[in-house]
């Protein structure tokens, strides 16, 4: 037997799996990798060794209005450590610069403030000046057209900023290749018709737009796009482990320290996939693994390895429901999922529905694979999103069996579902 833990919310569920039955656990090098220096450490270094670009304290020389980017309440951003330290760079350039936190919520719901303050802390909230964006109700301008013929609209306080910076996480992305570095501004403070328009059908089935690539994706070009289009002049992204503590961080300008992130990401969370007749994954925890929406990022790295008509078994605490009404009622009111996916793809980009995108990645793994869904969310959420519910993770893979009609049938484990590539 190998015993093998499963991230779930904040804790572990842990299951033995026979040997005879085991394929494989697939795993990132970054839970082992050994950074040789402190979160705080590894930051202050990123910050003052920028990649492709000066000092932040020098760009930010004779600023008047700053806007530091930073990520929302859906994302394992140590902003706690990040943050100050971007903030003192600033004011040691500037020390009178007028400074606004902006949380890229991109079309996720605001994060509360009890969220704010669990992710920047009690002093942050107290001294500083922190704006939620909202897609469809913050005052946004229009700065021109994407490479791909949308408009590209942002946040007005962005863009009236005379010093744009990002703090954000670089990991595995299901159809941007990467997250972290542009992903700040597109869709972090975009508004939803440029959101809407990048997350077309057209671009998430494109070949490039997958885990890992950047070249030739079209959902990439876009968002680098709307970044210097934005003039964000500075990043500081972060990688972290299992416990979501940076091991690894890059500062400087949007694509070059990006690209050294990513570099580092691949050489140690790339893993060759192990076919087998069931998968069992995770979204990691928490914060990602709150809604069954984005569960589906999990859910991808279980279908890249298990067999066609095989079983994903999928761990996401989901306390927080399904995550978006939209994508909810497409699957409630469609059970023809070739049907579903046919109305995507002739969908023109400038019509793209709400949550349609990822509802296209998830109907994808349903065709391909069964999917036996462990939460906390009501069976009967999860069974209008075409899943079987399940409470433990035993019980999941006595209905997996059931499913096969297969005792035996083999298992490939992934504890962390969006920290590994698997190719």
């Amino acid at each position: 037997m190998t015993a093998v833990k499963f991230h779930y919310g904040t804790g572990v569920m842990e299951h033995d799996i026979p040997d005879e039955r085991l394929q494989a656990v697939l795993m990132s090098k970054m839970h082992a990798f050994k950074a040789g220096h402190s979160p705080e450490e590894l930051v202050r270094r990123a910050l003052e060794k920028p990649v492709g670009t000066t000092r932040l304290s020098v760009l930010a020389g004779g600023k008047k209005k700053a806007v530091l980017i930073a990520s929302d309440h859906t994302r394992p951003v140590p902003s706690q450590i990040i943050v100050p330290q971007m903030l003192a760079e600033i004011r040691r350039g500037s020390p009178n610069v007028d400074v606004t936190i902006l949380v890229a919520t991109g079309c996720h719901r605001a994060t509360t403030p009890a969220e704010l303050e669990y992710k920047f802390g009690a002093e942050i909230m107290k001294n500083e000046k922190i704006v939620v964006h909202d897609c469809d109700h913050s005052e946004m301008v229009y700065v021109g057209r994407l490479p791909s013929g949308g408009n590209l609209i942002l946040n007005k306080l962005a863009m009236d900023a005379d010093l744009l910076v990002a703090e954000g996480f670089i990991e595995p992305h299901f159809f941007a290749g990467f997250s972290g570095g542009r992903k700040s501004v597109m869709p972090g403070i975009a508004g939803r018709e440029t959101v809407l328009y990048n997350h077309n059908a057209e671009f998430i089935a494109h070949p490039c737009a997958t885990t890992g690539i950047v070249e030739g994706n079209p959902v990439h070009v876009d968002m680098l796009y709307a970044a210097r289009a934005a003039k964000l002049a500075f990043i500081c992204n972060v990688v972290v482990n299992a416990g979501k503590d940076a091991i690894f961080a890059v500062a400087g300008d949007v694509e070059e320290a990006h690209a050294v992130g990513r570099a580092f990401l691949s050489q140690n969370c790339r893993v060759a996939r192990a076919p087998a007749d069931i998968a069992i994954t995770t979204n990691g925890g928490y914060p990602l693994d709150q809604n069954i929406y984005q569960a589906v990022k999990g859910m991808t790295a279980g279908e890249a390895t298990v067999r066609k008509g095989g079983v994903i078994i999928m761990l996401a605490r989901s306390n927080d429901g399904h995550g978006g009404e939209d994508f909810y009622r497409t699957f409630a009111e469609e059970k023809d999922l070739n049907r579903m996916l046919q109305a995507f793809l002739h969908t023109p980009r400038e019509k793209t529905m709400v949550d349609q995108w990822q509802s296209q990645i998830f109907a994808r793994v349903l065709r391909h694979a069964t999917v036996v869904f462990v939460s906390e969310a009501p069976d009967e959420m999860v069974r209008d999103l075409h899943m079987i519910p399940a409470k433990t993770l035993t019980e999941a893979l006595v209905k997996a069996e059931s499913i096969l009609h297969n005792p035996s049938a083999t298992i490939t484990a992934i504890p962390d579902g969006i920290a590994v590539m698997v190719v």
